[in-house]
């Protein structure tokens, strides 16, 4: 037993090493038996069958090991997967050949529970003609698998049988006589007994410093915010003092009259003295230190800024001068703007009231098609049953028809087959001459290429030792090199390393130079730079200030036009829509009485009614909203074309 133990472990090894390098199978075999030539023939010739027929056959044994493992091997090492595909090609293609006593002295040789566990895995009857006959039919024929390899295996299934308990005897003896072992009786240790320990005395108990109270700010608006609100106030107030002055105060060139009209009467120049009253009421105004904070821009957002303001100033410059030359103003096309804007406005508040008839009018339409098509889809389920009835008594008819066909078919193939078995039988004796055929050739170009290689490892052996002794040869390493000197190649500008170093460093000295004054150059720049775009930020001051007043005088006068919205115009569309949206109703209700629809999306009427006019209330409501949206834009609008005007 230990002789096959030592030519199966051999041959384990061998298949781990091939695993390992994943080359080609021949290549394998030949570098193997030039390693297995210190053996004797007959155990090299056995190592070398098993090992090219575990190779030749590895797809068939990795389909039994692989479900030994996930089935019945789930403890065993997957460093005994070699073992276990030596052990199934023993029993498969080698049992006629080595006879059984010798496949039991092999078995006996390897460790006893996993041989156990693996032959009762794979000649289990009901997996041999089950699962591993359907695998290997897949790579080859079915006849050849159950004739060749299924059925030799079932008849030697009993002898394995008797085989696979006398393992498990021996296993049971095996732990009877481990049971029997003396047990070791543990003895306590002679350890020294503690002292008692000592009480400690409690430590005092910490006083905490009372904490600070929350302090009443935490619950108070910022002070910011308040000097924020005077602010706000205090900016108002100047407003309409300035806005006050600037009425009384204003040039007459300044005023805006139509061409031909007489110059103003002494009459009206005294109604300006009504406003002083106003001017005498405003309260006083006191002025308030704020730490504002200025808001940090970069220099595009400066420089753009102070060209809009500078075009402005320009813009207006020219304006003054045309009113000066005695340039016309535009009232008239002013006042014929605004016609034409409130015009359009009407037009507009008409288009959207027809566009929300519009979708009421389609809301209405869309139930009346519903309410159409649920009665047509009623009509097309009762003709759809009736279909499917007729579809499902030719169904049967014909099933049974098929069921007929398949019948004949079946007697057919059995005749059939029948003849087959008597071709298979020939075909299967003409295969088998070709592999022993084959074989008996595979094994002469082992030998052949056994012979090859080892003259080819004898001449490599040879020149690996002649590269030895030349290495050993002493070899002069080291040169001595000069710095100061020219190497003389004749090249233009050659030079020393001592006389390159210097110069590296006369050029870093020159760039250190330049750099510097470049720097001081660009910190020059900087700098005017810098003041130019102080005095942009003190002009964007400013305008920013003038920009302001002029906003609360535009927001004083918006506040007082938008007080009276006026009311929507009635349109001929209008009303056509409105007529049109009550008949749809109309007709809507006398069809769901007659057809006892529900209207869509709701389970009552009343509820259904309640949304509808609740969503036809948020309508008016949002276009209420945008006609004094509009009015106020108009008015804004206007206002700012008269303050050009001006």
């Amino acid at each position: 037993m230990a002789y096959y133990g030592k030519c199966i472990e051999t041959v384990i090894g061998q298949l781990d090493k091939f695993k390992a390098k994943k080359g080609s199978a021949e290549q394998f075999l030949e570098a193997a038996s030039t390693a297995l030539q210190t053996l004797s023939p007959q155990k090299q010739a056995f190592i070398l069958e098993v090992l090219s027929g575990c190779l030749e056959y590895q797809k068939l044994l990795a389909v039994v090991v692989d479900a030994f493992y996930v089935r019945a091997g789930c403890l065993c090492p997957r460093a005994d997967y070699s073992l276990f595909e030596v052990i199934c090609y023993l029993a498969t293609f080698q049992l006629e050949e080595l006879g059984f006593q010798l496949f039991c002295d092999v078995v006996r040789s390897q460790p006893v529970d996993k041989m156990r566990k693996f032959l009762g895995f794979f000649f289990n009857p009901l997996n041999l003609c089950s699962w591993i006959t359907d695998e290997w039919s897949l790579i080859y024929e079915t006849a050849y698998v159950r004739e060749n390899w299924i059925g030799p295996l079932m008849r030697w299934q009993p002898e394995v049988q008797k085989l696979i308990n006398q393992l498990q005897e021996v296993l049971a003896n095996q732990s009877v006589s481990k049971t029997k072992a003396k047990v070791t009786e543990p003895k306590e240790f002679n350890l020294t007994v503690p002292r008692p320990r000592s009480i400690p005395v409690p430590e005092p108990v910490p006083v905490v410093a009372k904490s600070k109270p929350v302090p009443r700010s935490t619950y108070q608006p910022p002070k910011e915010q308040q000097l924020l609100e005077t602010t706000k106030r205090h900016n108002r107030w100047k407003a309409e003092e300035l806005l006050l002055r600037a009425n009384m105060e204003e040039m007459r060139c300044a005023v805006p009259r139509s061409r031909g009209e007489p110059p103003m009467q002494d009459s009206q120049k005294t109604l300006q003295p009504r406003l002083l009253p106003r001017i005498l009421k405003t309260p006083k105004l006191t002025f308030y230190k704020t730490n504002n904070v200025p808001v940090k821009l970069n220099t595009a957002a400066i420089l753009r800024e102070g060209s809009l303001y500078q075009r402005q100033v320009e813009k207006e410059l020219e304006r003054v001068d045309k009113l000066v030359d005695g340039a016309g103003d535009f009232s008239e096309f002013l006042e014929w703007q605004r016609k034409v804007q409130a015009e359009g406005r009407e037009e507009q508040l008409a288009a959207s009231e027809c566009h929300r008839l519009q979708g009421k009018l389609s809301h209405e339409e869309a139930i009346l098609a519903r309410q159409r098509l649920v009665q047509g889809n009623k009509e097309k389920a009762d003709q759809k049953k009736e279909e499917t009835a007729e579809l499902m008594q030719q169904c049967a008819e014909r099933r049974l028809r098929e069921e007929r066909s398949m019948k004949e078919l079946v007697q057919r193939v059995a005749e059939v087959q029948k003849n087959v078995k008597v071709a298979q039988t020939k075909l299967l004796r003409g295969r088998q001459q070709i592999v022993q055929e084959v074989i008996e050739e595979s094994r002469e170009l082992l030998q052949r290429s056994a012979e090859a290689a080892g003259e080819e490892q004898q001449r490599r052996r040879e020149l690996i030792s002649q590269l030895r002794a030349l290495e050993t040869q002493p070899v002069r390493q080291g040169k001595l090199v000069d710095l100061t000197q020219i190497p003389g190649y004749g090249l233009e500008g050659e030079m020393s390393v001592v006389e390159l170093r210097e110069r590296l460093a006369l050029l870093k000295e020159t760039r250190r130079r330049e750099e510097e004054e470049k720097r001081d150059q660009i910190i020059q720049g900087k700098r005017a730079r810098s003041q130019e775009l102080q005095n942009v930020v003190e002009q964007i001051s400013l305008c920013r200030a003038a920009m302001g007043r002029s906003a609360a005088l535009r927001w004083e006068e918006r506040k007082a036009r938008s007080a009276a919205p006026a009311a929507p115009s009635q349109d001929e569309r209008v009303l056509e829509l409105q007529r049109k949206v009550e008949e749809k109703a109309a007709e809507r209700r006398r069809q769901a009485a007659l057809l006892r629809v529900p209207a869509p999306r709701a389970a009552h009427r009343k509820p259904r009614a309640q949304l509808e006019a609740q969503h036809w209330l948020e309508l008016e409501q949002s276009r209420e909203r945008r006609l004094r949206a509009l009015q106020r834009s108009g008015s804004v609008c206007g206002h700012a074309r008269r303050l050009e005007a001006a």
